[in-house]
Formats: structure tokens, sequence, C-alpha cells
């Protein structure tokens, strides 16, 4: 009987992270559109995973920082969020309980307000907190793929429209995330499918090159996180950019490119996991020190 249970919630998950990876694809089809001109290679593309490898830090706990900036919740908020956020991300490969607590803090952000709303802050609180925070090493990576005339997505578990945002900022040519069900533009609250997590990027993947026409044999795909190996096996090309320790064996065993643009000592050799980076690491507790204090 428990393995029965087991089975059928695998198998549920595996059908939620399915249906997130549909919706994703759909939802960045929609903004994107038919490939432009710019695009002269049809059946190659690049995606690249955004926290840590694209951008230094968690895409999503830097949109935390400017809402609470804002007062849309309480510093001492803030400070669990980080604390999740670190326990998530920094525990290596996912665990069902840890996702779904993720879910729930997502949908916190955006149960009950307007997409404009947040599009308008994501756009803020970009140039505030996220540009200067982006890899200049990755962003060449994405560059010289582009220069080839293939188009360059981002694939990650932030909001597709804060995704979007970024996508659009780098100059790049858009974003699979996670989407948010809304009702005339108001959020409700809901999932569609679950979190843009793990094996919902690879389903993102498959679905969005199944749509445009690619041959993902001639894709290549770039992450940090041992969490990402089913979205980088789905490629012919896999990169892992700024590897926490999991990726960096899994690329050494399977011959993967590695690329390190972070300066100093390696996380790695200090025996952290590098998904949100030493340094946004300790700054995310120190944030999260920092509020506790100030709300006693």
């Amino acid at each position: 009987m428990v393995k029965r249970r087991v089975v059928e919630g695998s198998a549920e998950r595996e059908r939620l992270a399915a249906l997130a990876g549909e919706a994703s694809a759909e939802a960045a089809l929609a903004v994107v559109g038919p490939p432009g001109s710019a695009a002269t290679d049809l059946t190659a593309a690049a995606f690249f995973d955004v926290d840590n490898t694209m951008m230094m830090g968690a895409s999503i706990f830097h949109f935390a920082r400017g809402l609470a900036a804002r007062k849309y919740f309480k510093n001492s908020d803030l400070a669990g969020f980080a604390w999740q956020q670190i326990k998530f991300r920094v525990g290596g490969r996912e665990d069902p309980q840890s996702v779904a607590a993720s879910r729930e803090q997502a949908l916190s952000f955006v149960a009950g307000r307007s997409v404009a709303e947040l599009v308008s802050l994501g756009e803020e609180i970009y140039d505030e907190l996220m540009a200067d925070r982006i890899w200049t090493g990755t962003q060449a990576l994405a560059q010289m793929h582009l220069d080839a005339g293939q188009r360059v997505w981002l694939v990650t578990a932030t909001p597709v429209e804060l995704a979007q945002i970024i996508a659009r900022r780098l100059g790049l040519t858009g974003a699979l995330g996670t989407v948010s069900e809304n009702t005339d533009g108001i959020y409700t609250g809901r999932l569609v499918g679950d979190l843009l997590h793990g094996r919902a990027k690879a389903h993102a993947v498959r679905a969005l090159a199944a749509k445009e026409g690619l041959d993902l044999r001639r894709c290549t795909a770039y992450s940090d996180s041992v969490n990402d190996v089913p979205m980088l096996s789905v490629v012919g090309t896999a990169v892992a950019v700024n590897p926490d320790s999991g990726l960096r064996e899994t690329a050494r065993k399977r011959g993967w490119e590695i690329r390190d643009f972070r300066t100093g000592r390696k996380a790695a050799k200090i025996g952290v996991p590098s998904v949100l980076g030493a340094g946004a690491l300790a700054g995310a507790v120190a944030a999260t020190l920092a509020y506790r204090r100030r709300d006693r």
C-alpha cells in the first residue's frame, strides 16, 4: 500500500511537471510569437537557467527585497522567505516538501494582485536590484548564440512575467518560467501545474522545441544546479556554469563542459553548494539576521 502511494505520488508530480512545462511554453510563445529575422538558425537554440547561472543570487529573492522595500509585506516575512530559500536551494537535490514550501511562498507573492502591477514592479526592481548582478561571462555565452542566429531562452522557476522582463532587458528571445493562474488579469493564487523546477524545466524545453521545430540534439543548455540535470540531459550540449558540487560531479562523469565565473574561493572548495553562490548565500543569511534584529 505504501509503495502504491509513493508511485501514485510520483505520477502526480510528473503530471504537474508536464502541465507546468506546457503552460510555460505557451506563455513564452504568446509573448514572443514566431521567430524574428534575427534568428537564422531555426533548429538550434540555447537555454539558460537564471539563478547563479545568468544572475548572481536568486532572482525571486531580489524581487522579494524590492517588494519589502515597498511595504508589500513585513521585513520578518522577508527573513522567513530568505531562510526558506537558503534551505531549499542549498539542500542539493530537491525533495517534495521543500518544493511544496517554495510553491506556497511563490503563490503568496501574487494572490489577489494584478498582473499589470507585478510587471510594473518587476521592471523597477530589475533596475534597482538585478541589473548589476548579471554574470558578464554567462551573458557573453548567450550573445554568442544570438550572434550565431540562434534563439536564446531563459528557463527558471521564477514567475514567468519576471523571467520575461529579465530576458527582454538582456536582449534575449524570451523566457520559460512558472505560470500563475489569473482571471481577468488578477492572480488567483494557484499555479498552472507546478513550479518550473527540476523535471518541469525539461518538460518546458521539450514542449517549446516541439512547438518551434527545434532539434534538441543541436540545442545547448546551461545551469549551475544539479536539480537541472533533467533539462541538461534533453539537449545535445550541456554546460555547467558556476556549478554546485553535485552538478560538478555529474558534469565530470558525463564529459560536460564546466564554466566558472566566480572569483576568489570557489564554493565547492569551501564546502558550500553554490546554487545561490557563496557571496549571495552570505548576503541572504546576513539579510535574514538583520531583519530579525530590526523586528525585535
